[in-house]
């Protein structure tokens, strides 16, 4: 009973993965409002009612859809390497995971874009960089200016993977993958540099302000 039970799960799954894959493909193809679930159905070789049996609407199987992007996504950033006590580290390695997700699996982002819902995908796309913001926090960033440079990261990383994508990047040989690691050195120099600073300005209060040099000594 137990075994027959395990069959029809496993037959279950296989057809609801079926689903999805032709209705990525349909999203991709004519997006969210154009789709249909006559045509899912068609691709994946079933009937419509077929397909209502696993889902309400086109609308729950794209929702299926994103949800699966995300934590795969969600999964990629959080496996980064983190740094204890180096932030500037923990930074570059989950902003890198981040872009680095979409960039080797591009038709993740192309499902996304080619729909009609773009808050809930920057909700999520946002959600992935939290870590990010964290990071920039122990940097000793204030929280506004801390979301403030991630959303600029957030900016930077849709529009290289976006002119990636459409074999638009300005200058040929340019690697979208490059460009981004170069800004987040960039960024993490920038605040490194000020939590630094604050780090010896603190120093000085402790011992009392810096040793001031006799000029006429």
């Amino acid at each position: 009973m137990q075994a027959r039970l395990q069959r029809q799960q496993a037959l279950s799954d296989a057809r609801r993965t079926l689903v999805l894959d032709a209705a990525r493909a349909v999203f991709l193809d004519v997006g969210l409002i154009g789709a249909n679930i006559r045509e899912i159905a068609k691709r994946a070789g079933y009937t419509p009612g077929a397909i209502y049996s696993y889902f309400d609407s086109k609308e729950a199987i794209y929702a299926a859809l994103l949800a699966e992007s995300m934590e795969a996504l969600g999964m990629a950033v959080a496996s980064a390497r983190s740094f204890k006590g180096r932030p500037d580290k923990t930074l570059t390695s989950q902003a890198q995971a981040w872009f680095g997700f979409y960039f080797a699996n591009p038709r993740q982002l192309e499902l996304g874009l080619a729909v009609e819902a773009p808050t809930v995908l920057h909700d999520g796309l946002f959600k992935a960089l939290r870590p990010c913001e964290g990071a920039l926090v122990a940097m000793g960033l204030s929280p506004v200016d801390a979301l403030r440079e991630t959303t600029a990261l957030f900016a930077q990383g849709l529009g290289l993977l976006a002119l990636q994508g459409a074999a638009r990047l300005p200058a040929p040989g340019l690697s979208a993958q490059a460009l981004f690691k170069q800004y987040v050195e960039q960024l993490v120099a920038r605040h490194a540099t000020v939590a630094e600073v604050a780090l010896l300005s603190a120093d000085s209060d402790v011992d009392g302000g810096l040793e001031q040099v006799d000029l006429f000594e």
